[in-house]
């Protein structure tokens, strides 16, 4: 017999699914037009105080611009959403939000789409948090991997649409189109989320981030989580790089709605993945799934530069409607790129589930998710620092090869650690 909360509680992880949608579609959009942007700002070598900045340096700042504005917001955000009212800090961020994508049709240079890239930075960490903590916090112990991958598919189905519909849009009518959608959507998840989701009951005194940092369960997931941040944080931006940009820089040259399909196809199985995954999470565990959606990325990362060769085996040059002459390499990137989805597939609501089972149990569930964040943050800000100078100096394949071998170092690390404490049975014991 269904509870007389049940029909509250749908309506409410409906609309925390729909502000995951919104904040996942304005974050697609522009990792779909990072090659675009690249190709049309052109970055250069600058002269800054003296020190000449590399142009690698400035594609890099492209994205580390991004997360170094999500690093300095993590802290103050998931604070103010243990101490205060989690649901009125998501509307701040809503209202932010709609502001900051109707800026994006106004970049004309690398100075400013870097500065609008750190305010998104401060908007998508905030709604990460806010929606996370509290499909956490409503759901029950037993059920929350499951909320959270499907939250997570929610997210992925905007990528879907965000990075097809981008890629379309933009081939069709420029930029600024493009951002008034995103601006519509987050002001949609505004009125939906004021409508429906209840405030939020908890406060919690203090800075639960002191006792959540020696919390030993977090600092084993972290040992893993903070190398992987490296691997999936260039490989992620690098995939849809790879594809767009000029021949002579490594690249495969294909228009953007091509580069759209080979993000799509990560994302897709991706969501696909986690309607189910997080249901196994809850009923057998989260580290035998960290583990091995996390290995998998790793191996497939390196597996991408043996696109080219794969796709001269197989003869796969085709021109396709809409997307037009595609290189050899073209389909087996886009194959890879949907195994990396489903090897995320299974690590991603298991450790989100470990963050939001110790946040619940220990207090504070936002400070929680705000550990996972900070973790992640060196490896998101170095990663497409490296990145970018591997691709320029080294090579493009350069950048795959590092970033699967930071996933597969990370998993051995936390297989170590676990078993050390837990013998044997490590990977069935959480």
């Amino acid at each position: 017999m269904s509870n007389a909360t049940d029909g509250p509680k749908r309506s409410q992880f409906w609309a925390l699914y729909l502000t995951r949608f919104a904040e996942g579609f304005g974050f697609i959009t522009l990792l779909t037009l990072l090659p675009t942007y690249i190709n049309a700002l052109d970055p250069q070598a600058v002269t800054v105080l003296g020190v000449t900045v590399s142009a690698g340096f400035v594609i890099g700042m492209y994205t580390t611009g991004f997360t170094l504005a999500q690093t300095a917001a993590v802290v103050p955000l998931a604070w103010a959403g243990d101490r205060f009212d989690k649901r009125r800090v998501l509307l701040a961020v809503l209202v932010a939000g709609a502001g900051v994508y109707a800026l994006f049709p106004l970049v004309d240079s690398s100075a400013t789409f870097v500065a609008v890239r750190a305010l998104q930075g401060f908007v998508v960490t905030g709604a990460g948090l806010m929606t996370l903590s509290l499909v956490g916090q409503i759901a029950e112990a037993g059920t929350r991997a499951d909320k959270i991958g499907k939250a997570n598919a929610a997210s992925f189905a905007a990528s879907i649409l965000g990075s097809l519909g981008a890629g379309a849009i933009y081939d069709a009518v420029g930029f600024g189109p493009v951002f008034g959608v995103i601006t519509a959507l987050m002001v949609a998840a505004w009125l939906v989320t004021w409508g429906v989701l209840d405030d939020d009951p908890t406060r919690i005194e203090g800075f639960p981030f002191t006792d959540l940092a020696v919390n030993r369960k977090l600092l084993t997931i972290s040992t893993f989580r903070a190398q992987y941040a490296f691997a999936v944080t260039m490989v992620r931006t690098w995939v849809p790089i790879y594809a767009g940009t000029a021949v002579g820089g490594g690249g495969l040259a294909v228009g953007a709605t091509a580069v759209a399909v080979t993000v799509t196809a990560e994302k897709a199985t991706n969501m696909v993945g986690q309607l189910f995954t997080g249901r196994l999470s809850d009923a057998y565990g989260r580290s035998l799934f960290v583990f091995g959606g996390g290995g998998a990325y790793g191996v497939i990362a390196m597996a991408i530069p043996f696109s080219a060769p794969i796709g001269a085996a197989l003869g796969s040059g085709v021109t396709v409607p809409v997307l037009g002459a595609l290189p050899p390499a073209y389909l087996p990137l886009v194959c890879l790129s949907g195994l990396l989805g489903v090897a995320d597939s299974f690590r991603e609501p298991a450790s989100m589930a470990l963050f939001a089972d110790e946040g619940t149990d220990d207090g504070g569930v936002a400070s929680s998710f705000g550990i996972r964040e900070l973790v992640w943050r060196p490896g998101s800000v170095a990663g497409p620092l490296i990145a970018g100078w591997l691709m320029v100096e080294v090579s493009m394949a350069s950048v795959f090869y590092v970033g699967g071998a930071f996933a597969v170092t990370g998993v051995f690390a936390f297989l170590a650690i676990l078993a050390r404490d837990h013998g044997r049975a490590a990977l069935t014991t959480w």
